[in-house]
């Protein structure tokens, strides 16, 4: 790999830095697509919540961007295994693993079908700067990236590096969402963790002097999901989301705000409209939607932009919207009646294939999947798993 005379850092408040030392990562950092992520939140509406949580898709991206480089270049056992094409390819795709999300990222997919994953990959592999960067340096290096967010690469320790039970992305996004919302609940000791990774039979292992940290790592995904993603006025954000663009559908009222296009039509977005429709073009579209002509539209807009969020019952998982139509009196309910259903599952080893299992290597060279081991995990795997139904409405 061609490196730079002198690695070129960008201060992070999670890694203290970012280094980049090969000029093709520095060239997807500046291609449009990439770029993009700045324009795209990190939590979509949980600002409302948690002041300070402005950061974006961006600053996510280059955290696993770093922590991928670390584990390649730092954990011996992953440094002699890869080869360096692994190791460029990997990287890179830390680095545009999240370039297909929509604005206000998960929340999206519930207004158009379309898995992040799979746009990413078309960004990859398409019309693209980021396409014509790969290209440039390899011709079969588009593919190559996009097979290991496809889950499809042969060498699945790429994968494990990216999305598996303990990967660059979750630990990432755990320290850099509990950092920026002001919390506690997501960190854990990742110093620890890369001090502890092993390779055997082509796996990620830990080695039994981490399992406490890696105890600590899952608790942290536990409790950031129920004290921050799905905190009750974040989902109320998002409910009103999913109301205004139902309500703008139903009135065939996107040619009036063309950055929706895309969304409306029976074919597939474009890659040029997924580029511009990021969290900038929704706000300033939610803006001009306040003074529309609908009151259920500007009603839902104003809501959005200014705070105005609906309040919330818990209800069971067998009710339905029917039954709380009492709730509102003049509001129509498809408008104004939403129900949402939150769950979590920290860590599950059978409902996750067997190279992403979180495994630990014993002194005596034998290896476990983490809960057979650890009482901590155990209790999480046989507890029933948390659900949490509610409707929200405006007051």
């Amino acid at each position: 790999m061609e490196k730079f005379k002198e690695a070129k850092v960008m201060r992070d408040p999670i890694h203290n830095y970012i280094k980049v030392e090969i000029p093709l990562i520095w060239e997807l950092i500046n291609t449009k697509e990439f770029q993009r992520l700045r324009r795209i939140h990190q939590l979509g509406g949980a600002y409302l919540v948690f002041h300070t949580s402005e950061h974006s898709r961006f600053g996510h991206s280059l955290g696993v961007y770093e922590i991928v480089r670390r584990m390649v270049s730092e954990v011996h056992d992953l440094n002699e295994e890869l080869s360096e094409k692994e190791k460029l390819i990997v990287m890179i795709a830390g680095l545009l693993h999240d370039l297909g999300h929509g604005p206000f990222s998960h929340a999206f997919e519930t207004i158009y079908p379309i898995n992040h994953e799979e746009m990413t990959v078309n960004i990859i592999t398409g019309d693209s700067e980021i396409n014509q960067v790969l290209k440039d340096h390899d011709v079969d290096l588009p593919a190559e990236v996009a097979s290991v967010i496809q889950h499809k690469h042969e060498n699945k320790l790429l994968t494990q590096l990216i999305s598996s039970q303990l990967d660059a992305d979750r630990m990432d996004y755990l320290l850099r969402d509990s950092y920026f919302t002001g919390t506690k609940y997501g960190e854990f000791d990742l110093e620890r963790i890369l001090r502890t990774i092993k390779v055997v039979d082509k796996q990620l292992v830990i080695k039994a002097t981490g399992i406490q940290t890696v105890e600590d790592y899952i608790m942290a995904r536990y409790h950031m999901y129920w004290q921050v993603y799905y905190h009750a006025s974040i989902r109320s954000f998002e409910a009103i989301l999913i109301l205004l663009f139902r309500r703008l559908k139903d009135l065939k009222a996107s040619e009036r705000y063309p950055m929706f296009m895309g969304i409306f039509t029976d074919e597939k977005m474009t890659l040029d409209q997924h580029f511009k429709l990021d969290d900038c073009a929704c706000y300033y579209a939610f803006s001009l939607m306040c003074e529309d002509e609908d009151p259920i539209l500007s009603d839902l807009a104003d809501r959005l932009i200014n705070r105005k969020l609906f309040t919330h019952l818990n209800i069971s998982k067998e009710d339905k919207i029917e039954d709380y139509q009492g709730l509102i009196v003049d509001k129509d309910p498809r408008y104004y009646l939403y129900i949402d259903s939150a769950y979590q599952i920290p860590y599950r080893p059978y409902l996750a294939e067997s190279a992403n299992l979180i495994k630990v290597l014993s002194k005596d060279g034998q290896i476990s999947e983490l809960s057979e081991i650890s009482n901590i995990v155990m209790a999480i795997v046989k507890g029933e798993i948390k659900e949490d139904y509610k409707i929200f409405y405006p007051l």
